[in-house]
């Protein structure tokens, strides 16, 4: 989940390729091998969105890491070591996040790091630890040119990347039998690294099997307006619209949709609906029924220790809801973990790192494991909104409700 310009994106990649100024340190934590004795806490370090534009997400990360780290303290610590988290606030901004962990390494001196939140802000995250020689494991930037830069410290703990993420979806429309299976369908999609390769991958799937596209058209970050969008999908009638959305455009393209009255049959939404009540209170939760979206995290999932999770969520932050952002930040920090207990060792970052490339992680997510560039190899959950309640409806095996097929706005099952 990030947002910027595909002329912005290519300005970002030469900067965090090339413009990173930092002071290499090939040994974490200093001279002292990590964090000096054995009695020593292991310090992670962290640069989170707390403020600014991804101060949501942001936040729910911040929860994600502290529960985990909770937990681990808990249980003995890593390696037998308590954990202390230095965290910071890069104000959802691609300047500071650089300062931030060029200072985590040289100033705090940090045993280990874990990412930030954004394609937007872990593509140069991610550079600072290369160019360190630290493992770098993220819990949100699935860009596709997160990993196309030959990185071999970086790791993304999700089940997939972007272009990727709706994949299970489009495999399932493209089964329906004649007369099911959608003629025509629209993309809509902000220009944005994680919301135009997830609907540039269900439409190259779906173009395969035989459904036509009948509309595209990818907007502004800043477009606000969406009637004239709507107007020229209304007029193309497709049965089924795939729209690449970040939270925002999500709610304000929903909204000119049922306010042009124009509710296809089927609907599909990257990242809006899994917001839970939030997407509920944007659009009305009448009109939420039907809707389809792609997501990491249940709180429902049988899981190696998600029920412990979200005890440990609900016992720290009240009760609720479990924000995705929260889940995937703890599967990160699992990653990280199950990655120092396999070596025995926070000394030798490369090793962590090769590990990692060779093994499977059972993490709150399911079992991750990556290729040689740190994509996982994964597939998501699908979600879809019935009787005003997020459910998984595929794959089966991990499915709380059966798929209902139409999008139906006012509530009717």
């Amino acid at each position: 989940m990030v947002h910027t310009s595909r002329g912005g994106r290519r300005s970002l990649m030469a900067a965090a390729v090339t413009g990173v100024l930092v002071t290499s340190l090939a040994a974490c934590g200093g001279d002292d091998g990590g964090g000096g004795g054995s009695d020593d806490p292991i310090v992670i370090g962290t640069s989170l969105p707390l403020t600014g534009e991804f101060s949501q997400p942001g936040q729910a990360a911040e929860q994600g890491y502290k529960v985990w780290q909770e937990m681990v303290n808990a249980d003995g610590g890593l390696l037998g070591r308590q954990v202390e988290l230095v965290i910071k606030d890069d104000a959802s901004n691609q300047n500071t996040i650089v300062t931030d962990y060029n200072a985590l390494i040289s100033q705090d001196r940090v045993d280990l790091l874990l990412g930030t939140f954004s394609s937007l802000l872990n593509l140069p995250a991610s550079a600072v630890a290369e160019r360190n020689q630290m493992l770098y494991v993220e819990p949100a930037g699935g860009s596709p040119d997160m990993f196309n830069r030959g990185f071999e410290y970086l790791f993304f703990a999700q089940q997939s990347t972007a272009d990727k993420q709706g994949k299970v979806f489009a495999e399932w429309v493209a089964q329906l039998p004649e007369g099911e299976i959608p003629e025509t369908a629209a993309y809509p999609t902000l220009d944005d690294p994680f919301a135009a390769p997830n609907v540039a991958g269900i439409q190259a799937m779906l173009e395969e099997a035989g459904v036509e596209t009948v509309y595209e058209e990818t907007y502004a970050i800043d477009t606000k307006n969406f009637d004239t969008i709507v107007s020229a999908m209304k007029n193309a009638d497709p049965d089924l619209v795939v729209h690449g959305a970040q939270f925002e455009d999500g709610i304000g393209m929903t909204r000119a949709m049922l306010k042009a009255d124009f509710t296809p049959d089927m609907f599909f939404q990257t990242n809006a609906p899994s917001f839970g009540s939030q997407f509920t209170e944007g659009i009305g939760e009448d009109n939420t029924e039907g809707v389809f979206y792609a997501v990491s995290h249940s709180p429902d999932a049988d899981t190696p220790g998600n029920a412990e999770f979200v005890a440990k969520y609900e016992e720290m932050y009240g009760g609720g809801e479990v924000p995705e952002d929260a889940a995937d930040a703890y599967a990160a920090a699992e990653v990280l973990q199950a990655a120092v207990e396999a070596v025995g060792s926070i000394d030798d970052q490369q090793a962590l790192a090769d590990w990692l490339h060779e093994n499977e992680v059972e993490t709150i997510l399911g079992p991750l494991s990556w290729d040689e560039t740190g994509a996982p190899q994964g597939d998501f959950l699908i979600g879809q909104w019935q009787d005003g309640a997020p459910q998984i409806v595929l794959p089966e095996d991990a499915a709380t409700a059966e798929i209902t097929r139409n999008w139906t706005p006012g509530g009717a099952g």
